[in-house]
């Protein structure tokens, strides 16, 4: 078994313990704020930034305790964080649910929902608990499911990041039209990072598209790379929790 493997029966296994009707979470979404579009914040001039709350990982450990995800959201929004990505798998991210209610009741740009989506449940529960935006990695879904989900995606008026880490996925994810593709150069194999993913991928991905660059972005010289390849924007997480003051790290990552 991968590790995408284990996390997504982890992902599965958990849901099933929460699952509620889709009554209950439909009432929930009627009392949430409408959602926030990330596009215009993704496409603006030079590089975007999308910042996360983000405990740990499989494959650095705990990272950051994060007693107060609204807090740091909001100093993410106040250095310039284009959106705020929330982690909400637990087992491995130390992320929940409720992480992503205090963000995005905190700040006033767009937040991802962060999480291994595999169920149809899942969208109605991340719009019900205000996500703007949610993440569909190609290697987790078959491609009826991709296009399933990105339809149901729209129809929740949500958008996708979709996820792809090879040439395969990047054609797969294609096939669905998407606002915006994430490449990440983290295998989800065996975990290890090669940025040369971002200059193969992002190129061959059409300009009206947004273009993500995540994992293994950490200085500067990462953003710049990234940026020169083709990304719109970046995600990061790590290099902002370990450090000692995020609001600065932002700024420097953004040369700003």
């Amino acid at each position: 078994m991968s590790v995408l493997d284990d996390i997504i029966a982890g992902v599965r296994e958990d849901m099933a313990a929460r699952r509620s009707s889709l009554a209950s979470l439909q009432e929930k979404m009627d009392q949430v704020d409408e959602v926030r579009d990330a596009l215009p914040a993704l496409r603006r001039t030079g590089i975007s930034l999308i910042s996360e709350v983000k405990r740990s990982s499989p494959s650095k450990g705990s990272l950051a305790t994060i007693a107060d995800p609204a807090s740091l959201a909001q100093i993410y929004e106040g250095a310039g964080a284009a959106v705020v990505s929330v982690l909400t798998e637990g087992r491995r991210f130390g992320g929940s649910l409720a992480d992503l209610v205090a963000v995005r009741e905190s700040v006033s740009i767009p937040v991802l929902r962060k999480d291994f989506m595999v169920d149809e449940y899942q969208f109605y529960e991340a719009r019900a608990h205000g996500a703007d935006l949610v993440l569909l990695i190609v290697a987790a879904l078959s491609q009826n499911q991709l296009k399933d989900f990105a339809e149901l995606t729209r129809a929740l008026h949500m958008r996708a990041i979709v996820e792809v880490h090879s040439q395969d996925e990047l054609d797969r994810a294609l096939e669905i039209s998407p606002d915006i593709i994430g490449v990440n150069s983290r295998n989800l194999k065996d975990l290890s990072v090669d940025a040369k993913v971002f200059s193969q991928l992002i190129p061959m991905i059409p300009a009206n598209i947004v273009r993500v660059a995540e994992s293994g972005i950490a200085t500067r010289g990462d953003v710049v790379f990234a940026h020169q390849a083709g990304a719109d924007a970046v995600l990061i997480g790590e290099a902002l929790v370990r450090g000692s003051d995020p609001a600065i790290t932002i700024r420097t990552l953004l040369n700003d």
